[in-house]
C-alpha cells in the first residue's frame, strides 16, 4: 500500500516588529475609527506581511497577509487623498493596494522584474508611480486599474520619486494661439495639476519627466561622487534635496512657473531656462551614504539619516533670520579686516551679502538611535510644541523621539548657547529580538516557547504569539526547559550556565561552568534529574538537579531553590558542538570539531561507536524515539542517518544548498510509523522533512527570508518552530491534507517548470517589445507576462473556440426557426448546458469579466492574430446589446493599439471594425443623452437648493418656487459657488 504522510502548513508568524528591507509609515489616529491613544500608528513591512502597530501601547493592531505571496515587502506608502489606502511593493516586483479598514487587497499590479524600491501616490490618489531595481518607472492608473506606461532612461535602481504640482497655464487659449487675459489670480483661485514626475537613481542622475506626453524633459547630475541614494521634496514643492555617498547633499530649486510652460516652450524650441537648478552643496556630519531625507510637513526642519545609528535634524532659517545672519557675517568680516589693518573691498562686501545654502540650511541636533536607521518619519500631532520623530531600525524595533524646537530654545534664558535636547519617548521593541535568535526550547506541553539571542531571553505563549517575559541574559547559544516548565537553563558564549525562574523573572544562579569557554550545547537527561553541557573547552560536564534550603534575608524562614551540582566530567580531544541522549537512557552522542560523532555509554562513559563520514564539523544531531537511528547534520550540507546497533551509515542526503544547522526526529510520535520521520533546517532558509526508512524527502517548506539558525520539534510532531536571520519565529503545523510522495514530486516539478516558463515568457516579451534596460529616454508599455496572464489568455482562447461555432449554430437555428416553428433544438456543447444553457456571447463575456483588470491587457497579448476576428465579432455584439460596453471597448481599443500594423493590412477585419465602431458610437450617444438628462436635473435641483439657501421662498420638487424660466441672480450664485470646495471627482449614481 502507498504510504501517506501528514502535510505541514505555515502557521502563525511572530517575533518581527519591522524588517530591514522596508520603510515605515506613521499615521495619525485621527484617520482611524479606532480609539486614539495619542501617539499614532506605524505601518511597517515585516517580511511578507504588513503590520500596523499602536506605538503607545506596543500592540499589534492588524496584519495584512496575502497567502499567494511569498516575497517580502520592500516599499510602503500611504495615499494622502484616501488615508485608508496603502501601497506595498514587494521583492518580486508586484504591488498591492491595501485597504486599512478591512485589511483586504483592493487591486494588485505586476509590471516590474525585480524588487520595488520606491512608491509615490499623487495628491488626488488616482495615480501611483513605482520605481524598481530594474531601473524602470511605471505609472499606474488606480481608476482603470491598468499601467499607463513605463518610463525608461535610468541606468540603475530608482531611489526616489515625487509628483510635482504646477499651476495650470490658463494664459493660452486651448482653441486659438491668442493670449487670454485672466487678470491677477489669488492663491486660492490658482488651479494645480501634477503632470511632472521627478526621479533619482543610483546612476547619480536626477530626471524630470513630462507625464502628459511621456518623455524626459530635463536630466542633471545629482551627485558628483557616485550614486544618488535619496530624494526629499519640500512641502511647497519649490525645492528638493538629493543625497549620495560621503554625506554629500545637493540642494535644488524647482521653478514651477517655468514648468507650467515647459511643454509649450520645448515644443516651440523657445526654452530659455531649466526648471531644475542647483543651489549648492551641503555636507552632513555622518560620512556614510544618505538613504533618507524627510521634510517636516508643517515646520522648517529636515530629518536626514544614513545607515548608521543616528538621525540628523537640520533647520531651515527664515528670511529675516538669514538677513540677520548675513549682517552679522558681514560685520565680523569687517571687524577682522580692521583688526588686520586692511580695507574690505565693496565687491567682497557684496559677495558676503549673498546667502549660500549653508547659510539657510543649518544642522540642529543629532538624534542617536538604538540601532541602524532604516527609515524615519515625522510625527505631527495636534497641540504638540516639540518635534517628534519615528525611526525604524534594522535591529527590529520602532522608536519615537521628542526634541525641543528652536523657538522653545529662544524663549529660554541663555538659549543661544544651549544645545537642543532630545529623548526617546516611546518604543515598540518587546515583540521581537534585537539580534538573531540562536536557540529555541519548548515546554513539555508545547504551550510555551523560549527563544534566546545575544542579550535577551524571551518566553512566548504559542497560542496567542504574545511575549510573556523578556529577560536580560548573556549571549545565549543553547537552552532547555527543565522539568516543571518553570525554569529555563541557558548556556552562554562566556561559559556561564544561567538558571532563570520564568514565574518570578529572576536569575536564580549563574554558574561559571566552563572557565570562559563557549557552551555550545546542553541536553537534559530523559529522566529529568540531570543535564549535560558541552563546551569549547573540550569537555562535557554532568550536572545533577538538587533542591536546597536557603534562608530568606531578614527573616527566620527558608525557601527552596534549585541548585546544579557537577557530578562527572568527560574529556575529549576536540571542541564539543552538540550532545544528545538516547530516549532509552543508554547512550550519549557527542559531536566534535574533528567532523566525527562519538557514542558513549551513559553509565560508564565508555566509547561505544565512532561515526566517520562528514567532511565538515557536525552541527547538530538527534536520536529517534526508538533509539535505533541517529541523524547528523553538518556544514558540508549533508544529512546522514546512522544505525545505533553497528554505527553504519544507512544513507547520506545532499539535503540543502548551505550548512544544515539543525536536525530532529519527532520526540514522542503518536503513530509508530512516524518514529523515523526527521526534520532539517538550513542556512538556505528552507525546512525539509524526510522519511528515515525510505530515505526520501517528504516535504519542502519555504517562508523564511534569511538563514535558519534554530529549530525545535513539538513533543508529538504537531508543531515545528524555526528561528531565522529575518528576525521571525515561524510555526509549521499539521494540516488536514495528506502527502503522497509521487504527487509531491510532480507538484514540485510543475512549480519548477512554471517558474522557468515564466522567466522565458518575460524574456520573450522584453525581446519582442524591444524594452531593454539602459536605453534612451523612452515610454513603453507597462506590462509583464506571467503564468497567470498566460492562463487567462488560454481561457479566452478556449472560450472563443467554443463560442464561435455555437454562435453560428444558434444564429442558423433562429433563421430556420422562423420558417419552421417545429424545428428541433440543436445539440449544443455540454459546457453551455452545464452553465445553465447560456448564450455564446454571455459565455465569452463571463470569461472576460473574470480576468482581473490589471492582467487583462497582458492576457490579450497571448491571443494569436487569427483569433481577433471572432473576438471582434463578440465585441460588436456586446456594444450593440449594451452588455458591459465599457469592458468591450477597452478590449477593442487595446487590440487596435497592439495589432495596428496587421489590422491595417487585413481587409477581412474592416467590416467587423466598422460594426464595432457603430456600436461604440450608439453607446456613446445614449450615454451623452443620459448624462445631459442628469445634468439638467441636477441644475434644476441646484437652483432649488440655492434658492432655499437664500431663503427666497418655499419651493417643492425639482423646480421650486421660481420655475424653470426664472433667471438666476448671477452675483448671488457666485457667492454660493465661491464658498464651495472644489472636488477632484464627482459621480452621479
Amino acid at each position: 500500500m502507498v504510504r501517506s504522510y501528514r502535510r505541514y502548513e505555515a502557521g502563525p508568524t511572530f517575533g518581527t516588529v519591522c524588517s530591514a528591507t522596508s520603510n515605515a509609515v506613521w499615521v495619525s489616529d485621527a484617520t482611524s475609527s479606532r480609539t486614539s491613544t495619542g501617539a499614532g500608528r506605524a505601518y511597517v513591512g515585516a517580511n511578507e506581511d504588513v503590520l500596523a502597530w499602536d506605538i503607545k501601547k506596543g500592540e499589534l493592531l492588524s496584519r495584512w497577509n496575502d497567502k499567494e505571496n511569498k516575497s517580502e515587502v520592500t516599499a510602503l506608502t500611504q495615499c494622502a487623498a484616501q488615508p485608508d489606502l496603502f501601497a506595498a511593493g514587494y521583492n518580486d516586483g508586484s504591488i498591492r493596494i491595501w485597504d486599512a479598514l478591512s485589511g483586504q487587497i483592493v487591486v494588485s499590479f505586476n509590471g516590474h522584474r525585480s524588487a520595488i524600491s520606491h512608491l509615490q501616490f499623487d495628491r488626488e490618489g488616482a495615480r501611483l508611480a513605482s520605481g524598481s531595481r530594474d531601473t524602470d518607472i511605471i505609472l499606474w492608473n488606480l481608476l482603470s486599474e491598468t499601467a499607463e506606461f513605463r518610463l525608461r532612461g535610468h541606468k540603475d535602481q530608482i531611489t526616489g520619486l515625487s509628483f510635482i504640482r504646477t499651476p495650470i497655464n490658463r494664459h493660452q487659449s486651448p482653441h486659438t494661439d491668442e493670449a487670454v487675459d485672466l487678470g491677477a489670480q489669488s492663491e486660492s483661485e490658482i488651479e494645480w495639476e501634477e503632470k511632472y514626475l521627478l526621479s533619482t537613481s543610483k546612476d547619480s542622475l536626477i530626471k524630470l519627466w513630462d507625464l502628459s506626453s511621456p518623455h524626459c524633459v530635463e536630466t542633471h547630475v545629482a551627485q558628483t561622487n557616485g550614486e544618488c541614494w535619496a530624494l526629499g521634496i519640500s512641502p511647497d514643492g519649490e525645492g528638493c534635496i538629493t543625497a549620495g555617498n560621503d554625506g554629500e547633499l545637493k540642494v535644488w530649486r524647482l521653478d514651477l512657473n517655468v514648468m507650467s510652460e515647459l511643454s509649450q516652450s520645448v515644443a516651440e524650441g523657445t526654452k530659455k531656462s531649466d526648471a531644475l537648478t542647483s543651489q549648492g552643496v551641503l555636507h552632513r556630519q555622518g560620512k556614510d551614504r544618505t538613504i533618507g531625507i524627510v521634510f517636516h510637513p508643517k515646520q522648517d526642519y529636515i530629518a536626514i539619516h544614513g545607515s548608521e545609528k543616528a538621525v540628523e535634524l537640520w533647520r531651515i532659517r527664515g528670511g529675516d533670520e538669514v538677513h540677520r545672519h548675513m549682517q552679522r557675517k558681514k560685520r565680523r568680516r569687517r571687524e577682522k579686516a580692521a583688526a588686520a589693518g586692511e580695507t574690505l573691498p565693496s565687491e567682497a562686501s557684496d559677495a558676503i551679502g549673498t546667502p549660500e545654502v549653508a547659510d539657510v540650511f543649518v544642522p540642529y541636533v543629532i538624534v542617536r538611535t538604538g540601532g541602524k536607521v532604516r527609515s524615519c518619519a515625522w510625527v505631527v500631532q495636534k497641540g504638540s510644541k516639540s518635534l517628534q520623530l519615528m525611526a525604524s531600525t534594522t535591529n527590529n524595533q520602532l522608536e519615537m523621539y521628542t526634541a525641543t524646537t528652536y523657538k522653545t530654545l529662544q524663549q529660554k534664558a541663555g538659549a543661544s548657547k544651549e544645545a537642543p535636547d532630545y529623548s526617546r519617548h516611546l518604543a515598540v521593541d518587546i515583540p521581537g529580538h534585537r539580534s538573531d535568535v540562536r536557540t529555541l526550547a519548548l515546554s513539555s506541553d508545547d504551550r510555551m516557547l523560549a527563544s534566546a539571542s545575544s542579550g535577551q531571553l524571551k518566553v512566548w505563549n504559542l497560542k496567542t504569539q504574545s511575549c510573556l517575559r523578556t529577560l536580560e541574559c548573556g549571549q545565549a547559544l543553547c537552552s532547555a526547559f527543565l522539568p516543571g516548565d518553570r525554569i529555563v537553563l541557558l548556556g552562554t558564549k562566556s561559559g556561564d550556565l544561567e538558571v532563570w525562574d520564568i514565574g518570578t523573572s529572576t536569575l536564580i544562579e549563574s554558574i561559571p561552568a566552563h572557565e570562559g569557554q563557549a557552551i555550545w550545547t546542553l541536553a537534559v537527561h530523559p529522566d529529568g534529574k540531570s543535564v549535560v553541557t558541552g563546551s569549547a573547552d573540550k569537555s562535557a560536564k554532568f550536572w545533577r538537579f538538587d533542591v536546597v534550603e536557603e534562608d530568606i534575608p531578614g527573616t527566620r524562614r527558608t525557601t527552596q531553590r534549585l541548585k546544579l551540582t557537577q557530578t562527572r566530567q568527560l574529556k575529549l580531544s576536540d571542541d564539543i558542538l552538540s550532545l544528545c541522549f538516547s530516549p532509552d537512557e543508554r547512550l550519549l552522542a557527542v559531536a566534535t570539531l574533528d567532523n566525527t560523532v562519538k557514542i558513549f555509554f551513559v553509565d560508564s562513559l565508555k566509547l561505544f561507536l565512532t561515526l566517520y563520514g562528514h567532511k565538515l564539523p557536525v552541527l547538530n544531531l538527534s536520536i529517534s524515539s526508538d533509539s535505533k537511528l541517529i541523524a547528523t547534520c553538518s556544514a558540508d550540507k549533508n544529512v546522514r542517518i546512522w544505525g545505533l546497533d553497528f554505527g553504519d551509515c544507512h544513507k547520506a542526503f545532499f539535503a540543502h544548498n548551505d550548512s544544515v544547522m539543525s536536525v530532529s526526529f519527532i520526540p514522542h510520535p503518536v503513530e509508530r510509523d512516524e518514529a523515523h520521520i526527521l526534520f532539517s533546517a538550513s542556512k538556505d532558509g528552507v525546512l525539509k522533512s524526510w522519511d528515515g526508512e525510505k530515505f526520501e524527502q517528504i516535504q519542502r517548506l519555504e517562508g523564511h527570508k534569511g538563514e535558519i539558525w534554530a529549530m525545535i520539534v513539538g513533543r508529538t510532531g504537531e508543531t515545528v518552530i524555526t528561528a531565522s536571520h529575518d528576525k521571525s519565529l515561524r510555526t509549521w503545523q499539521v494540516g488536514d491534507d495528506l502527502i503522497f510522495l509521487e504527487e509531491e514530486r510532480e507538484r514540485e516539478l510543475e512549480e519548477q517548470y512554471e517558474s522557468t516558463m515564466a522567466a522565458n515568457l518575460d524574456r520573450d516579451y522584453v525581446d519582442e517589445t524591444g524594452q531593454q534596460a539602459g536605453t534612451d529616454e523612452v515610454a513603453t508599455a507597462g506590462g509583464k507576462q506571467t503564468i497567470t496572464t498566460l492562463t487567462h489568455g488560454e481561457k479566452i482562447l478556449e472560450a472563443l473556440e467554443l463560442a464561435l461555432p455555437d454562435l453560428d449554430l444558434m444564429t442558423s437555428y433562429s433563421h430556420q426557426k422562423a420558417q419552421n416553428p417545429h424545428l428541433a433544438y440543436p445539440q449544443r456543447h455540454p459546457q453551455f448546458l452545464a452553465l445553465g444553457n447560456i448564450s455564446a456571447e454571455d459565455y465569452v463575456l463571463s470569461v472576460l469579466r473574470k480576468i482581473p483588470s490589471p492582467a487583462l491587457n497582458d492576457a490579450l497579448l497571448v491571443l494569436p492574430f487569427s483569433q481577433l476576428q471572432p473576438l471582434f465579432t463578440f465585441l460588436a455584439l456586446f456594444l450593440h446589446r449594451r452588455k458591459f460596453p465599457d469592458l468591450a471597448w477597452r478590449v477593442a481599443y487595446f487590440l487596435l493599439q497592439a495589432h495596428m500594423n496587421q489590422i491595417i493590412s487585413s481587409a477581412g477585419l474592416r467590416p467587423l471594425l466598422e460594426d464595432v465602431l457603430r456600436g461604440y458610437e450608439e453607446w456613446q450617444e445614449s450615454q451623452r443623452k443620459l448624462v445631459g438628462f442628469n445634468l439638467a436635473g441636477l441644475e434644476i435641483w441646484g437652483r432649488d437648493v440655492r434658492e432655499a439657501e437664500r431663503g427666497g421662498g418655499e419651493g417643492g420638487g425639482f423646480v421650486g418656487g421660481r420655475g424653470m424660466d426664472g433667471e438666476e441672480d448671477e452675483g448671488e450664485e457666485r457667492k454660493v459657488e465661491k464658498g464651495r470646495k472644489k472636488r477632484a471627482f464627482a459621480s452621479v449614481a
